[in-house]
């Protein structure tokens, strides 16, 4: 098992993590206080902490949502807000990430008078913030929700912000009864506008939700994929035959978002040892490691690193390997992905590794 002090100073990437899901317990509490919401279970941080994991720990993806009113709920003011994203910005670098794309869903953050365009504006401020005060870079990706009909909405707020560092659109929320296809305008209308697109698909429903999102929304990325898995044949352990959707999003790099302990928790996965990502690896899909939220699965980028290391067998060869892949998969653009693969994911693997100090990794040609 590779040692957690080893992975935090591994320099990596996230691209799948939900900004109301990774507050901390104390934050909570005092935004509470602040704004007056009384409905916290608990007002204690620690039991609060726990509460939510427990809650989330539920083997049901409604289940697993419902800490998410009281997240969202001391999120109401453009300070509440700012200060969530610099506290996020700050946590991740605490935690050797380098990069990250956090989304959201801004219409949740309107319930006390905020308009959306000031909802983003306090995220910008609260990342800037975090970029100035420590080592990393952070980007939005902003959420429509499937059961909702404003998505068209927000693909609009997301694409008029793009100078805000909004990166990405997606559309999140219950996945059966509510397909993505029943949002074309909104995915259409990033395709025309050069804009990139994620959508969560193959998590609570099965491959037809990742085809849909792929061949009707045409999706550069797929949150979480788990169940993609269910279009390949597996005896003995091993993958024996690759479904054409699977072959598909393999032979044309779509990265998965996958969450690992975010899927147990929401009942996707029995256990994390069952966890397909070891086939995804071992067929070398695109695959990058997230941990979808934070606060409600307990737990950071190196320890979902660590206990792939403990059930999977991962070593810092695949954690580089993977933070790379996941750096590739970025939304930003083409100049600061590469200059940030080899300034400093690839110098700082080596520095694990006890290679010799290196002036710094030539950029590669152009492609």
């Amino acid at each position: 098992m590779i040692p957690l002090a080893t992975l935090r100073a591994a320099p990596k990437v996230l691209l799948h993590d939900h900004l109301d899901g990774g507050l901390r317990p104390s934050t909570v509490v005092e935004l509470a206080r602040e704004l007056r919401y009384e409905g916290l279970p608990t007002k204690d941080p620690d039991e609060l902490g726990r509460w939510f994991h427990a809650s989330a720990a539920s083997g049901s993806l409604a289940l697993y949502l419902r800490g998410f009113a009281h997240t969202i709920a001391v999120m109401q003011t453009a300070e509440a807000i700012e200060r969530v994203a610099y506290e996020c910005g700050e946590d991740l670098a605490r935690d050797g990430v380098v990069y990250a794309e956090v989304r959201y869903a801004p219409v949740f953050h309107t319930e006390r008078g905020l308009n959306l365009e000031q909802v983003v504006i306090a995220v910008e401020r609260g990342f800037a913030r975090a970029e100035r005060d420590h080592q990393i870079s952070l980007r939005q990706i902003i959420c429509a929700m499937r059961d909702r009909t404003d998505s068209l909405e927000m693909a609009e707020l997301a694409i008029a912000n793009r100078d805000r560092g909004v990166v990405g659109f997606d559309i999140a929320g219950e996945e059966a009864g509510h397909p993505p296809k029943a949002h074309l305008e909104a995915f259409h209308l990033c395709h025309r506008e050069n804009f990139s697109v994620t959508i969560h698909a193959g998590e609570a429903f099965g491959p037809p939700s990742i085809w849909q999102a792929l061949q009707y929304c045409g999706a550069h990325r797929i949150g979480h994929g788990v169940r993609l898995v269910e279009d390949m044949a597996i005896d003995g352990g091993k993958v024996v035959k690759v479904g054409p959707l699977a072959q598909y999003v393999k032979d044309k790099r779509i990265p998965l978002e996958l969450c690992p302990s975010s899927n147990v928790d929401t009942g996707a996965v029995p256990t994390l040892a069952e966890h397909p990502i070891r086939h995804f690896i071992a067929e070398r899909f695109r695959v990058t490691v997230n941990t979808d939220n934070r606060l409600m699965s307990n737990v950071t980028l190196s320890e979902e690193l660590q206990r792939l290391s403990r059930v999977v067998g991962l070593t810092l060869a695949d954690v580089e390997r993977l933070s790379i892949n996941a750096m590739k998969s970025a939304f930003a653009g083409y100049d600061e992905r590469v200059a940030i693969i080899y300034a400093r994911i690839k110098p700082g693997y080596a520095r694990l590794r006890g290679e010799p100090a290196l002036a710094g990794y030539p950029l590669p040609p152009s492609a």
